[in-house]
């Protein structure tokens, strides 16, 4: 089979501008960005010098050396009388994290659990930036529990440009929304205190609250939004501390709140004396701008008392893992003193090179990652529409996955489906893995952070196991550990 090829024009397109200081090595990191996150595929032979060179409008000396650079790098190879091809250090796999995919390092893996993009073009730049920062932190002990003077400035005028009012003092940044939701826990929950949260919901938030001791008050999701009269009752039964809620592109179902309901929650929140701890992960992350997903002001706009977590994980790029907390005045000292018992702060790099990118391009970088997502989850949509068309599902106004309902049958239990599609190389999170208090054993959450090829062949593969299934002879063993072992498997 002949090798991918990439025309000097299409190269040209992707590059757009760069770094001309020098240009040889702009265009050579440039290239880079494009292997790396997999817009340019491994083993693609790149354009000739000649080519490049009249597409860009540059010398051949700067191509030349460009390419040399990416060999020298590792990300190219020449071969004799063939051109120059795409390679990545190490080969073309990335090897598997055990603590996400355990036991499963071999190539072809089709990852719907995962919900996280690969870094956005121009974050390498931001790295670079960051480190040539560093030496004016090397005086100090590197510990910001707060977090990064800058970050918190740059976080804190985002919420101001939403239109919630909001000092640099009020933001806790941490490593990761996750981080986030245990701090609070720490911070506002006892081994006898209850917490409200949603079912489906997000399983390791979850967890992070019931590690600190706290029950859970389970509120059952509609498949159409929130029961707030159901919600009612349950609050003035239990009297929760707090309420863990996801209001914005709900993880999983992707569900919004109209604004309408977020200020009869919030009231009825205030009236119990319940803190909302507010999750805003996904809430950047709209595919549709002409939705109401595209315009509810932040929840803490209805009740000030409101805890908001946030994330770069999902608008961004994972790897920053970098969260935030921003607290009421009244609730920054103690929500400090319980970071501090976890732990004295998140790296400085990753701090400065955030802090760089909400100062700089982060909507650019947020919108980036807004097309490829929406290419991403109609192609989706359409393979299920295509190899699946009994699945039920509600097309989300954004997030970064689809809530499945199956149909009655042997292939429309979760369990079973997650462990025959193990066996197709497609990972899954089933249903009851987001019902803190069992149940939905008919959904299925399906990512849609690979690329629109994986994705429909991962919708092929579902629909062969699933054929497995009905023929009898699917296996009934229970689900692999690395999907169904508990909630730290699923982003």
């Amino acid at each position: 089979m002949s090798a991918t090829t990439i025309s000097a024009h299409r190269l040209a397109d992707l590059i757009g501008t760069f770094d001309r200081a020098p240009a040889y090595l702009g265009l050579a990191e440039a290239i880079r960005e494009l292997v790396g996150d997999g817009r340019i595929s491994y083993g693609t032979r790149l354009p000739s010098e000649r080519e490049l060179t009249g597409a860009l409008g540059v010398s051949r000396t700067t191509v030349t050396r460009a390419y040399v650079a990416l060999r020298e790098s590792g990300y190219a190879e020449a071969r004799q009388g063939a051109g120059t091809f795409t390679r990545l250090p190490g080969g073309p796999v990335r090897a598997p994290d055990r603590a996400l995919n355990p036991g499963v390092p071999r190539a072809g893996l089709l990852d719907l659990v995962c919900a996280a993009a690969t870094a956005p073009p121009g974050i390498a730049a931001h790295y670079t930036a960051a480190v040539a920062d560093l030496p004016a932190h090397l005086g100090g002990n590197g510990y910001y529990p707060a977090g990064l003077p800058a970050l918190q400035a740059a976080i804190a005028a985002r919420y101001d440009a939403r239109g919630l009012p909001t000092r640099p003092e009020q933001i806790i940044v941490t490593p990761g929304a996750l981080a986030a939701t245990a701090v609070v826990a720490a911070a506002l929950t006892g081994a006898r205190d209850k917490v409200l949260i949603d079912s489906p919901t997000y399983p390791n938030a979850a967890q992070a609250v019931r590690t600190g001791g706290a029950r859970l008050v389970v509120a059952p999701l509609e498949p159409n939004g929130w029961d707030l009269d159901a919600t009612a009752a349950l609050v003035a039964r239990h009297r929760p501390a707090a309420a863990y809620l996801m209001p914005d592109l709900h993880n999983p179902t992707g569900l919004v709140m109209a604004e309408a309901d977020r200020a009869r929650l919030a009231a009825l929140l205030r009236r119990h004396d319940c803190v909302p701890v507010v999750d805003e992960a996904h809430h950047e992350l709209v595919l549709d701008e002409t939705t109401d997903a595209a315009t509810p002001p932040p929840f803490a706009v209805h009740h000030p008392g409101t805890i908001t977590l946030g994330s770069a994980s999902k608008s961004i790029w994972g790897g920053l893992r970098l969260g935030w907390i921003r607290a009421p005045h009244d609730l920054v000292d103690r929500l400090t003193q319980a970071r501090i018992g976890l732990d004295l702060g998140a790296a400085v790099l990753e701090q400065s090179v955030l802090a760089r990118v909400l100062t700089a391009d982060a909507d650019a970088i947020v919108e980036a990652n807004r097309q490829r997502l929406r290419a991403q989850r109609d192609a989706l949509a359409g393979a299920l529409a295509e190899h699946l068309p009994d699945w039920e599902f509600r097309m989300p106004a954004g997030g970064m996955a689809l809530w499945c309902r199956l149909p009655d049958g042997p292939a429309g239990d979760s369990t079973m489906l997650t462990a025959e599609a193990a066996r197709h190389d497609v990972l899954l999170a089933p249903g009851p893995v987001f019902a803190p208090a069992g149940g939905l054993g008919r959904h299925l959450r399906l990512v849609y952070t690979l690329g629109p090829a994986d994705l429909v062949e991962a919708v092929q593969r579902l629909a062969r196991a699933r054929r497995v299934l009905e023929e009898g002879s699917g296996r009934t063993t229970p689900a692999p550990r690395r999907t169904t072992a508990g909630p730290v498997l699923v982003a």
